[in-house]
């Protein structure tokens, strides 16, 4: 289950949320099947808090909102999108350490 500053992004919340964000947001594609995707998951929950109130960060279980992943060419989970002004600014795909995410958001920040 996600941390309590982790959001749960869906279709009917994603242009609020994600594309309409003041700030950054990461989005965390990913299934309950999905190895590498529990492996992650705790990296982005750390995150989540530890940029609380400057980054926003969610998970979008593609196989329930799956025309959300297709809408951006999701093949491989997990993979965790950047949208700054409702653009993807940073795409990474797999399981990445820690501070591969956070030099994702300094970068942008």
């Amino acid at each position: 289950m996600a941390g309590e500053n982790v959001k749960t992004f869906t279709v009917g919340n994603w242009e609020s949320e994600v594309l309409k964000s003041e700030n950054i947001v990461l989005v965390d594609f990913w299934a309950a099947w999905c190895g590498p995707c529990r492996m992650i998951a705790p990296i982005v929950e750390e995150l989540a808090s530890e940029y609380a109130g400057k980054v926003v960060v969610g998970k979008l279980n593609v196989d329930e909102q799956g025309e959300v992943g297709s809408k951006y060419g999701i093949m491989s989970i997990p993979s965790l999108l950047l949208f700054k002004n409702g653009e993807v600014v940073e795409k990474i795909v797999g399981f990445r350490p820690k501070q591969d995410l956070v030099k994702l958001f300094e970068n942008h920040m």
